[in-house]
């Protein structure tokens, strides 16, 4: 999830090209779900067509939903500039933003309780604006102290079970540490990765998407 993002001004034009589509048009196709994330989700080392918006889309069709997926996810973002661009990156249209965030605060060291307020923040932040949400956990490794892993690891379900959120417990699973399913770098997913990242949540997002239908 290295930070290989172009400077703000232009992370910011990037994402309304993406976002940018007419209401109208969106809305025969499907409800429309955003995941807002980092590299993960911005799909990082590869095209378009392999990164999990694309993926998740047509994972959500194989299960016979209607849907638009808008990635929202930034290389490098951890939960503090998650919750800084929510509100520009998230548009009025979502009907469930799917959070994947808190992969950099692992990376980086970040206090687990100051990754917890800041998904706090967007969680509430989603609730005021009467979205639904799908909290995507993640999993820290054991060799980086049992201690950090224990109170990071308790972040996602404690969140999702105080806000009412659908919960996904590991984004990553499945393919993390995975050689076959990830990038020389170990970190991203390769396109067969993300296909599984897809599959499992996909389910998950379905469920939400027709809680709200």
């Amino acid at each position: 999830m290295a930070d290989t993002s172009p400077p703000h001004l232009t992370r910011r034009l990037i994402l309304a090209g993406l976002l940018a589509a007419p209401a109208p048009a969106l809305a025969a196709k499907g409800q429309v779900v955003t995941i807002l994330g980092d590299s993960i989700t911005a799909g990082y080392g590869l095209p378009a067509k392999d990164s999990l918006p694309a993926q998740l889309h047509q994972a959500l069709l194989a299960l016979g939903v209607a849907n638009v997926v808008r990635g929202a996810g930034v290389s490098g973002d951890t939960t503090a500039n998650g919750a800084a661009r929510l509100d520009f990156s998230v548009q009025p249209d979502t009907a469930v933003c799917v959070v994947a965030l808190g992969g950099n605060d692992l990376l980086r060291g970040v206090e687990p309780k100051v990754s917890r307020a800041n998904l706090e923040r967007i969680l509430k932040r989603l609730k005021q604006r009467r979205m639904g949400i799908v909290l995507a956990g993640m999993r820290a490794p054991p060799e980086i102290g049992r201690g950090y892993a224990r109170d990071f690891d308790a972040i996602f379900p404690g969140l999702a079970k105080a806000h009412g959120a659908a919960f996904y417990p590991d984004l990553l699973a499945g393919v993390s540490r995975n050689r076959a399913l990830n990038q020389p770098d170990g970190i991203h997913p390769n396109a067969a990765g993300v296909k599984v990242l897809a599959r499992g949540l996909a389910p998950v997002v379905a469920r939400v998407l027709k809680a709200r239908s």
